[in-house]
């Protein structure tokens, strides 16, 4: 068995590319870092590291590794007779890898399988993204021909993969839990065996709990400690001031989960603490800066904040939390990250409506746009 992986950075070994190892299959990783596709070529194995209760090492080896960037025509003979192929590249690097998934599907040899295709990113409904951004390069017909050589399956995918230390090399530094929920129906009866992952009917629940509370969660963390001015993760949710807010505006997105998906309120809660406790982790030598960067993709319109905001602002319910870590994530002054002077650039040079039109996609008259046009307008009166 052979799974084709997009992404060859820490979440792709520590993460998806373990649990594909595991389940059986060689792991063909495929990124256009040159440099990293050298070293993964001229090794044979790397190890995963566990911090946290229960944590052991994971060696990995039957991988290789191919560069996405200058060998397109390697890449497609891979894909063309893999039986998977994951992502965990960000969601706005799913239109690159479209047209290879679709140059394979083309070339896919009679008699195999369907591809399965799961994108693995922290984006609702990441592997429809991926689909339509292959469905568009070909025609209607085309298309209804090729879409049955694949199984495109959403997922949901957990784990904290912090920045690594200097030195590390291939080997990845991870926390104990992690979870990966794959929507069962697009596979049927023919669901590949992936003992790390769990196969649910409607994803859609996990998909935004874990959105709504992990990624909002670890983000208000990042952007309020930011504030505050601390380095590390764990160290900025120990600070009173900091962890307030962060339990308020989980509060806030407990809510919604708990109104639109059935999960029971105490069941959130446990939920929603042992998130928390996995903040808290010293041994997971996490910063503000790393987890805070791109910060307007953060704050776009299906996101962590503004999702659940904005939601919640139609139906009439508390966001004060919510848009308290808004502004934080505003005052993200990193230059080195592009977004984060992007941002730098906007608050010093557009109106404010536009700002919260074109970062946000928040339009007038929408419940929440004067309230993010204040905390907008609040911002630059302090930068």
């Amino acid at each position: 068995m052979k799974a084709v992986h997009f992404g060859a950075g820490n979440i792709g070994r520590g993460f998806v590319g373990l649990l594909l190892h595991e389940a059986g299959y060689e792991v063909v990783f495929a990124d256009v870092d040159r440099a990293l596709i050298d070293r993964l070529s001229a090794a044979d194995r790397y190890t995963v590291h566990e911090v946290g209760p229960g944590a052991r090492d994971h060696v990995v080896t039957r991988f290789r590794a191919i560069d996405s960037g200058s060998d397109a025509a390697g890449l497609v003979d891979e894909l063309a007779t893999a039986d998977l192929v994951t992502t965990a590249v960000g969601p706005r690097v799913l239109r690159f890898i479209a047209p290879h998934v679709l140059e394979a599907l083309r070339l896919r040899p009679a008699g195999l399988p369907p591809l399965g295709v799961m994108a693995c990113e922290n984006a609702i409904n990441a592997t429809d993204v991926l689909r339509d951004e292959a469905a568009a390069l070909t025609t209607p017909d085309e298309w209804r021909e090729l879409s049955g050589r694949a199984v495109f399956a959403n997922t949901a995918v957990d784990r904290i993969v912090p920045g690594q230390p200097e030195g590390a090399g291939l080997d990845v530094t991870v926390e104990t839990f992690f979870e990966w929920a794959i929507e069962l129906p697009p596979f049927g009866a023919h669901a590949p065996e992936i003992p790390g992952a769990h196969f649910v009917d409607e994803l859609a629940p996990y998909i935004e709990r874990k959105l709504f509370t992990v990624n909002t969660g670890h983000a208000s963390v990042a952007y309020l400690g930011f504030l505050a001015g601390h380095e590390r993760i764990s160290d900025a949710l120990a600070d009173p001031a900091v962890g307030d807010v962060v339990r308020r505006v989980l509060e806030e997105t407990s809510a919604l989960v708990v109104a639109d998906h059935g999960f029971g309120a105490d069941e959130q809660a446990a939920y929603r603490a042992r998130i928390l406790e996995r903040f808290r982790n010293p041994e997971l030598p996490d910063t503000v800066e790393r987890v805070g960067r791109q910060p307007m993709r953060k704050l776009s319109r299906r996101e962590r904040f503004i999702e659940p905001a904005a939601r919640l602002a139609e139906r009439g319910q508390p966001v004060d939390a919510l848009l308290e870590a808004i502004g934080a994530a505003l005052r993200f002054d990193v230059p080195a990250d592009p977004e984060s002077a992007e941002l730098r650039h906007l608050l010093a040079t557009e109106a404010t409506p536009e700002i919260v039109r074109g970062v946000t996609g928040i339009e007038a008259g929408h419940p929440l746009f004067d309230r993010l046009v204040a905390v907008v307008d609040a911002v630059r009166d302090l930068t």
